[in-house]
C-alpha cells in the first residue's frame, strides 16, 4: 500500500513544485453500494478477519480497495493512518471508518459491530467449554492447524504493504529503523510513532520529493474505473465537522459507555468482580497504544497479579483462543472477563456471572472505538489536501509496515519454533503451502483457514491415536 494522502499544491506547508496528474474524466464511476450490500460484506469480514490486525487490514484493503473499489488507497490508507494512532484495536476502527464514509454514523455502527459480535460469540462458547470441560482434544487440534495459516495470511500482508508502502530508501530506512527498535529494543509504539511523525514533518521542508508522495486523482484502483470515494472527490456531506454534531457524539458514546458499569456498580457494589472488570478495561480502552502485544503485558500483569482473576497459564491459553479467533487479539479480554467472573460468581450462577463478565469486558474496550472514529474522522478528512499531513501520515505509515515485521516474526517464531531448538514441521509445511498459494495463486482467505483447519484437525486425530 502507497501509505500516504491525498495531497495538492495549495496546501499548507512548504513551497515545492509537487507532481500531479490530471484527473482521468472518462473513468466510469461504480454505483455506490447499498447499506445492505454492506451489511453482507461487514458481516462476511466479521466471520473470516483471522490473522490479528495485519491480516484484518490486509483482507480490508484487497476486498475494498482491489477487488470491489469502494474506496481508494489512498483515501484507505489516510483513514489506516489515524486509525494507527489510537488506542485500541485499529482494524475494527478503519473498519467503522469506512463504514462511516459510506453510509454515515449507523454505516459505522455497523461495520464495527460486526467486526466483532462473531467472534465475541465464538470466543463465548470456546471460553466456556474450557473453563467447564477443560481443553478439548478435537478444539485443540483444528486451532493447531490454524495458527500456521495465521502465520502466513500476515507474511502475505507485510510484502503487500511493504510493496505498496516504501517508495524510496527514506520510507525503508524509516521501516527498518522501527522494527530494530521494537524487536530488539522493546521500545514503545507510541514513542516510535512519535519519532516517525516528528521525521516526517522535518522531512516535508528538507526532502518534500521523499515525504510528500501525491496520489493521482480519478481511478487510483484502475484507470479505467473510479473507485467509489476516489481521490478526486471531496469531503462527503455528511462528515463535515460541526461543534453541535462532535457535543453529541462525546455525550451519546459516553453515556452508552459508563451506563452498563453504573448499573453494575449500583446493584452489585464497586467491589464486586464485575464492577470492577468494567472499571479496570475502561481504563485499558483509554491506554491500549500500540496494539494488541503492546498492551497484553499490562492487561495479563493486573489481572493475573494484581486482581487475581485467572492464573498465568490461563492466560497463556486465552491468547492463544483468541489469536486463533476471528476478530481483533484483544478479543482476548473477553476471555479475561468470562473466567473472572466465572471464579467469582457471587450469588450468581457461574454462567450467568462469567457471561455478564465477558459482556462488561467486551463492551468497555469496543464502545470507545465509536467515539474515537465518530468524534475524530470529520477532521481527519478535512486534512486529506494537507501537505505536512501527508508527509507525516507516510512516515507514520512506514513505521507500520516495521512493527508489522516485528509481529511477523514474532508469531512465526512461536509457531514454527515452539521450543527452544524443536521444528514444528507440520507448521512450517501447512504455513508454506498456505503462502504460496495466497501469493503466488492469490487464493481467498476463507479457504484457506477452512483448508488449514481441516489439516489440523486430521493431523491432530490421526497422531492422538497412534
Amino acid at each position: 500500500m502507497s501509505l500516504d494522502s491525498n495531497c495538492s499544491t495549495s496546501s499548507k506547508g512548504p513551497d515545492v513544485d509537487l507532481p500531479t496528474v490530471p484527473p482521468d474524466v472518462s473513468a466510469p464511476r461504480l454505483g455506490h453500494p447499498s447499506f445492505a450490500e454492506a451489511l453482507r460484506f461487514w458481516l462476511k469480514l466479521g466471520l473470516i478477519s483471522f490473522g490479528g490486525p495485519t491480516g484484518q487490514i490486509a483482507i480490508m484493503h484487497t476486498e475494498l480497495v482491489e477487488k470491489k473499489r469502494w474506496i481508494s488507497e489512498s483515501r484507505f490508507l489516510h483513514a489506516l493512518n489515524y486509525c494507527m494512532l489510537l488506542p485500541g484495536p485499529e482494524a475494527q476502527q478503519l473498519a467503522i471508518y469506512i463504514g462511516w464514509l459510506l453510509h454515515r454514523t449507523w454505516g459505522g455502527i455497523v461495520a464495527g459491530s460486526l467486526f466483532v459480535l462473531p467472534s465475541a460469540f465464538l470466543l463465548w462458547a470456546l471460553s466456556y467449554v474450557y473453563v467447564a470441560h477443560g481443553k478439548v482434544p478435537w478444539i485443540a487440534a483444528v486451532f493447531y492447524g490454524l495458527k500456521p495459516a495465521v502465520t502466513a495470511i500476515v507474511a502475505c500482508a507485510v510484502l503487500r504493504i511493504g510493496k505498496k508502502a516504501l517508495k524510496n530508501e527514506a520510507m525503508w530506512t524509516i521501516a527498518g529503523l522501527a522494527f530494530v527498535a521494537i524487536f530488539f529494543f522493546r521500545a514503545p509504539f507510541p514513542l516510535i510513532v512519535l519519532t516517525a511523525g516528528l521525521i516526517g514533518l522535518a522531512g516535508v521542508w528538507i526532502r518534500p520529493d521523499k515525504f510528500v508522495m501525491i496520489k493521482g486523482h480519478g481511478g487510483s484502483n484502475r484507470r479505467d474505473e473510479a473507485a467509489v470515494l476516489d481521490d478526486a472527490d471531496g469531503v462527503p456531506d455528511h462528515s463535515r465537522p460541526s461543534l453541535l454534531r462532535s457535543i453529541r457524539v462525546v455525550v451519546a458514546c459516553v453515556a452508552l459507555w459508563g451506563a452498563p458499569i453504573v448499573i453494575l456498580g449500583v446493584s452489585r457494589g464497586w467491589d464486586d468482580v464485575l464492577a470492577r472488570e468494567g472499571l479496570f478495561f475502561s481504563k485499558a480502552a483509554m491506554v491500549t497504544f500500540g496494539g494488541a502485544y503492546a498492551v497484553l503485558p499490562y492487561v495479563a500483569q493486573q489481572a493475573v497479579e494484581r486482581h487475581e482473576w485467572l492464573t498465568a497459564p490461563q492466560m497463556l491459553d486465552g491468547l492463544g483462543l483468541a489469536e486463533t479467533t476471528p476478530g481483533p487479539l484483544i478479543m482476548v479480554v473477553q476471555f479475561v472477563g468470562f473466567v473472572g467472573a466465572w471464579t467469582h460468581p457471587g450469588e450468581l450462577s457461574p454462567v450467568l456471572a462469567a457471561t455478564l463478565g465477558a459482556f462488561i469486558t467486551t463492551w468497555t474496550t469496543f464502545v470507545p472505538c465509536f467515539l474515537w472514529i465518530l468524534l475524530g474522522a470529520p477532521y481527519i478528512e478535512q486534512m486529506r489536501e494537507n501537505v505536512a499531513m501527508s508527509a507525516v501520515l507516510s512516515a507514520i505509515t512506514a513505521v507500520v509496515v516495521g512493527v508489522v515485521l516485528n509481529l511477523a516474526v514474532w508469531f512465526a517464531g512461536h509457531v514454527i519454533v515452539p521450543a527452544p531448538g524443536q521444528i514444528d514441521w507440520f507448521a512450517v509445511a501447512v504455513g508454506l503451502v498456505a503462502f504460496v498459494g495466497m501469493l503466488k495463486w492469490r487464493w481467498e482467505v476463507v479457504p484457506v483457514v477452512a483448508g488449514s483447519a481441516a489439516a489440523g484437525l486430521i493431523y491432530g486425530l490421526v497422531f492422538s491415536r497412534s
